[in-house]
């Protein structure tokens, strides 16, 4: 069975076109920004000051929000020398116990996103050495929700909704973006990691997916066409 992945609903086709439509715009303003940047520095002798670290945030998002795609997609590369050797059967349970050991190191990341991000939300970190055993006990100083970025300015539009959100009593206005936004794709991206995986958990077990590694689909596709054409 290939491991390619098809959506087989509307709205399965629909999430797919989104997730692709959101990858391509990461990448797409990662360029845009950086060639204005330089068009700028090299033509005008000036610069956008918050330039890099915006395009050091965007290539953040595109690895995290990138990785769970290719779970979805099986795009990600591996050794498959000894699954080769195997029956079928062999290797989907091999294929299995990838996914598991997965699964636990992206439950482990998890908690450490959660514990990470959670204080610049104004939420509180959860206690337990691997796994979360509850919340800690946070005092109002704990809490950093007044945290922004270095140079990032924050959009008028997004005022109102952040500093009600994240800006804790007393704190000065925001005067640049606050780090919980960026820093929003750890969980979320570690989240999506882990819907992705037991995503292609039932995959495997249904057969429609033959492991977690990028198929031969293309190979085999071109070895057909040879042998058609020698023929």
């Amino acid at each position: 069975m290939s491991g390619a992945y098809r959506p087989r609903t509307a709205l399965g086709r629909a999430v797919h076109a989104v997730e692709e439509t959101v990858i391509a715009l990461l990448l797409g303003l990662m360029v845009l920004v950086t060639f204005v940047n330089v068009v700028l520095r090299y033509v005008f002798n000036a610069s956008l000051v918050w330039s890099l670290e915006l395009t050091l945030i965007l290539f953040a998002w595109l690895v995290l929000f990138g990785i769970a795609y290719g779970f979805k997609i099986t795009m990600h590369l591996g050794v498959d020398a000894i699954l080769n050797m195997l029956s079928s059967r062999a290797q989907r349970m091999l294929s299995l116990v990838a996914v598991a050991i997965c699964l636990v190191y992206a439950a482990l990341m998890m908690k450490g996103a959660w514990d990470y991000w959670a204080p610049f939300a104004n939420l509180a970190p959860t206690t337990g050495h691997w796994f979360p055993t509850g919340f800690e006990e946070m005092k109002p100083w704990d809490y950093r929700g007044y945290v922004p970025t270095e140079r990032i300015p924050l959009p008028e539009f997004l005022r109102a909704p952040l500093e009600y959100l994240f800006l804790p009593e007393g704190e000065d206005p925001y005067e640049k973006l606050p780090i919980v936004v960026p820093y929003a794709i750890i969980p979320f991206g570690v989240a999506m990691m882990l819907f992705r995986l037991v995503e292609a958990a039932f995959r495997i077990i249904t057969g429609r997916q033959q492991g977690l590694i990028v198929s031969h689909e293309a190979e085999d596709a071109v070895e057909d066409a040879a042998r058609e054409k020698d023929a």
